[in-house]
């Protein structure tokens, strides 16, 4: 299995980044007044953007946001580490793995409560492939370095499979639904609102989820030069826009569903189902989840993913 050395971590996962983003390094001034933010069609971020809440808390002090979109989290933190954005969201692998890689370069400033059911491992409703057991010897889709990599591991290794007995197939959500829905993979691993699209739109069906597994805790994480930084006490107004917006979400359910249907091009049905499994109440950074990123971490190390196992609480803001 190939291993992410800091070359790899910044290359080989599929997004090439301009000279142009390279260029920006060092113009704090004009970073401190935009802050640039990563985010995915999953997670707290993209029901944040849609609340508006942060540009509200942001405007007295004449900081605007500027949001970017990432089709997963090895390539959003590709971005931080290229100066292309200053904080972000991912799940629970991917900063591991861009520590590893990029040790003295991020650090964790946020995380959320666990949402299990927000990943999960998908079969052909026919499928003959009832328990995880089954999956001996099977092709299955999944993106390299996300969430649910770390999920694949772990279910093998409960199950007694050997990484050695299936057949990833790396793929970007998109490729992996059309390998799926064609049969040219067996299993798909896949997280919201993939997932729940798969579910809704397709014949297949949930093997398993993470639940009893993993957590699947989104994180917030940012560049340190930035948390260091921290212009006009960016990460109050942010933690406190989050958690405003555990309500907001509450209140405007019919909105947001609307508006992250439009913005993504998926049926209401689908974003309902997916916002269901979502959890938007932050978590603390304490040491109950150092200690499941910590485990990660030796999971991916003995997986030969990461070249050493890097030290979790060394990055934690606050810790």
């Amino acid at each position: 299995m190939k291993r992410y050395s800091r070359r790899t971590f910044l290359t080989g996962l599929g997004v090439t980044l301009s000279s142009q983003i390279w260029a920006t390094r060092g113009a704090y001034a004009a970073q401190d007044a935009t802050i640039r933010i990563g985010y995915q069609q999953y997670g707290t971020l993209v029901v944040l953007k849609h609340s508006g809440l942060l540009e509200r808390a942001l405007a007295p002090g004449g900081m605007r946001v500027q949001w970017s979109e990432f089709i997963a989290g090895p390539q959003l933190l590709q971005a931080l580490a290229a100066d292309a954005i200053d904080i972000g969201e991912t799940g629970n692998a991917p900063p591991v793995m861009a520590q590893a890689a990029w040790p003295d370069g991020l650090t964790y400033i946020g995380c959320s409560a666990p949402a299990p059911h927000g990943e999960g491992m998908l079969v052909p409703a026919n499928s003959p492939i009832q328990t995880p057991a089954d999956l001996k010897g099977r092709r299955i889709a999944l993106n390299r370095g996300s969430n649910v990599h770390y999920l694949l591991l772990a279910l093998l290794q409960r199950t007694g499979v050997a990484w050695t007995d299936i057949h990833p197939v790396y793929l970007p959500p998109a490729a992996s639904r059309a390998a799926f829905e064609t049969g040219r993979v067996d299993a798909w691993a896949i997280w919201d609102p993939y997932l729940s699209a798969a579910l809704v739109d397709t014949k297949s069906r949930l093997l398993v989820d993470a639940q009893g597994i993993t957590t699947n805790r989104q994180f917030l994480i940012a560049s340190r030069r930035f948390a260091d930084r921290n212009p006009g006490n960016f990460l109050t107004l942010l933690a406190q826009a989050r958690q405003d917006c555990v309500q907001w979400a509450a209140d405007h359910v019919d909105t947001l569903t609307t508006s992250i249907a439009a913005s993504t091009g998926l049926s209401r049905p689908v974003i309902t189902r997916a916002l269901a499994q979502l959890a938007l109440q932050p978590a603390p950074l304490d040491q109950a989840v150092v200690t499941e990123q910590q485990d990660i971490a030796a999971t991916l190390f003995h997986a030969h993913l990461i070249q050493t196992v890097p030290d979790v609480r060394a990055i934690v803001r606050g810790a």
